[in-house]
């Protein structure tokens, strides 16, 4: 899916509206060019506004990509800015970051022998229009002992990941099987990403040319 990109990719910049390592690392590993431009939208969305925890990370994304275009303004060396906000949900409630060994040791066993779904919400913000979009990956988490459940706490890795685990990490470990996107789980759905900008990238530049 890249490969035909790649042409496009390198003649104006796409920006990612992202400080999170594990979504520049994503891109870094296919060496998909990307400039980085971190957002300062402020996730203070009503998250009970949204029925459907899928509509909560369309508009998040969403935000966090006009944000950065936002502060582009006039710069025509830009060609469309990607934003994207993931989430884990497990009976259509969103779990946050834990924040503390208590809340992640909450998530964890509430999560053990169960399904959740990942989310990401992924927005592409150009000059003139926007598209948006999610992906969805059912993860199953294999039956956690609190014996599993205290050494994974132990390492440090749940407190500032969403539902309190990092797929990417030792709490992949945790997971007994996954239906979609892996790179999803991660933070960034890359066929979805490509899906999107090959729909929306031909026409942006042409228009621009």
């Amino acid at each position: 899916m890249l490969g035909p990109l790649k042409t496009l990719l390198g003649t104006r910049p796409v920006v990612l509206a992202s400080a999170s390592p594990r979504r520049r690392q994503i891109l870094q590993d296919v060496n998909f060019p990307v400039e980085i431009i971190p957002s300062h939208f402020e996730e203070t969305l009503d998250k009970a506004a949204f029925p459907q925890p899928w509509r909560y990370v369309e508009e998040t994304a969403l935000g966090k990509a006009k944000e950065v275009a936002g502060r582009l303004g006039d710069r025509q060396d830009w060609a469309v800015v990607i934003g994207a906000d993931t989430v884990v949900v497990l009976d259509n409630k969103i779990l946050e970051k834990p924040g503390s060994d208590a809340r992640a040791r909450e998530m964890l066993t509430s999560l053990s022998g169960r399904q959740h779904t990942v989310f990401t919400g992924l927005a592409l913000v150009w000059k003139g229009g926007e598209r948006v979009s999610h992906e969805a990956t059912l993860v199953s988490f294999a039956p956690l002992t609190p014996q599993v459940i205290d050494s994974y706490l132990s390492s440090g890795e749940p407190l500032d990941k969403a539902g309190a685990y990092g797929i990417q990490g030792e709490g992949g470990t945790l997971v007994a099987r996954i239906e979609g996107d892996y790179f999803n789980v991660v933070g960034l759905p890359l066929h979805r990403l490509c899906c999107e900008l090959s729909a929306v990238l031909p026409t942006i530049l042409n228009s621009s040319s």
